[in-house]
């Protein structure tokens, strides 16, 4: 297994380590509840390391990323970032990911359980004046979040924070660091992520530096066990949970970053054609007032029929109740229609509802 410039530390901390996307990962420290509450309330650190960085160079560049991308790469402008798919030709969705606009290369961040497999479907397409790099190896990644983040990370940097915007990045030292520090993330909370070189030393800087800026507010290290629970509260996809090959953009809900009046695109004429023929199931929320937790792959059943599945599912720390998301057909996406999720093999009553459950940023 891989590891990342901070194992040393999280085995230091005596995080609980698992196998994630072939590297060994923290998947909690003290509680899963109790990180969840840290971000939501204060602030916290996530290793993000083992996520992907792919640079596209060269004349072609634009071309290709407007290719490639569903969104529409003609509207970011340098020091932006956008939130987009990549399909494949017949309207699936191969990931999703964030387009950087770095002046003169654009930096894509893919799920790293799609590392390779992203890599080689761009490489696949790869025509013209056109570079494309995997810096990931290269490439730290530690996410600072919660309504604290700002307090702490200023602490850090002369860079202006305070006029930097949502999904804008800058580049410049923390923590006497050279990085590229965005404002971006998983959780719905304020936040920033740092970008800089896996060096464990400059890990080893960056991360006690953080921690020494936030102690005030009692940061905390999180691991990828809340950061599941935060990003499903606010409604965040995951791969190959909520979205894949199967998916395509406009049933998972994200029509908004599918640009198809932006012209061709890997996956366009698919999806236009999905769209003119109406899609049949959409990609909701799901509430669960008593205490039974939904999980990934619990069927959701509609007058004694299965309708759909589960696509991801926890007890929200927040609310304190069962929250979902799973695919069903259109005729039962409205908000408030009663349907039921089947929790070890018993039906249990659900309502569908717009995500986000918990609302932020």
């Amino acid at each position: 297994m891989k590891h990342t410039a901070f194992h040393d530390i999280h085995a230091r901390l005596g995080a609980k380590m698992v196998e994630f996307a072939g590297f060994h990962m923290p998947i909690q420290y003290t509680g899963i509840i109790g990180e969840h509450k840290r971000v939501r309330n204060t602030v916290g650190v996530f290793d993000v390391s083992h996520m992907g960085e792919f640079e596209v160079r060269g004349k072609g560049a634009f071309d290709f990323v407007q290719k490639m991308t569903t969104n529409d790469v003609g509207k970011l402008t340098e020091g932006a970032v956008q939130y987009s798919t990549m399909c494949y030709d017949h309207g699936g969705i191969v990931d999703d990911l964030l387009v950087y606009h770095c002046g003169e290369y654009f930096m894509l961040v893919v799920n790293a359980s799609n590392l390779d497999k992203d890599f080689a479907w761009l490489k696949e397409h790869l025509d013209g004046d056109t570079e494309l790099v995997d810096v990931s190896d290269r490439t730290s990644l530690l996410a600072v979040q919660g309504p604290k983040s700002i307090d702490t990370m200023r602490k850090l940097t002369d860079l202006d924070l305070d006029s930097l915007e949502f999904y804008h990045f800058l580049r410049g030292e923390v923590a006497g660091i050279d990085c590229l520090i965005s404002r971006t993330g998983y959780t719905g909370e304020l936040g920033y992520e740092i970008y800089f070189d896996a060096d464990p030393a400059l890990g080893e800087t960056m991360w006690n530096a953080v921690f020494e800026a936030g102690a005030e507010f009692d940061i905390e290290p999180v691991g990828l066990g809340a950061r599941d629970t935060l990003r499903l509260e606010v409604g965040f996809c995951l791969y190959g949970n909520d979205i894949d090959e199967t998916t395509n953009p406009l049933e998972a809900r994200l029509g908004w970053i599918t640009k198809l009046k932006k012209g061709d695109f890997v996956g366009r004429d698919a999806i236009a054609k999905a769209k003119e023929a109406g899609i049949t199931r959409r990609l909701m929320g799901l509430t669960v007032e008593d205490r039974a937790i939904p999980r990934h792959g619990y069927d959701i059943v509609s007058g004694g029929t299965v309708v759909g599945m589960v696509t991801s599912g926890t007890m929200s720390p927040l609310l304190e109740k069962g929250i979902a998301m799973g695919y069903v057909p259109v005729e039962l996406a409205e908000p408030g229609t009663e349907v039921e999720i089947m929790v070890r093999h018993k039906p249990v009553p659900a309502t569908v509802t717009k995500v986000p459950f918990v609302q932020k940023q």
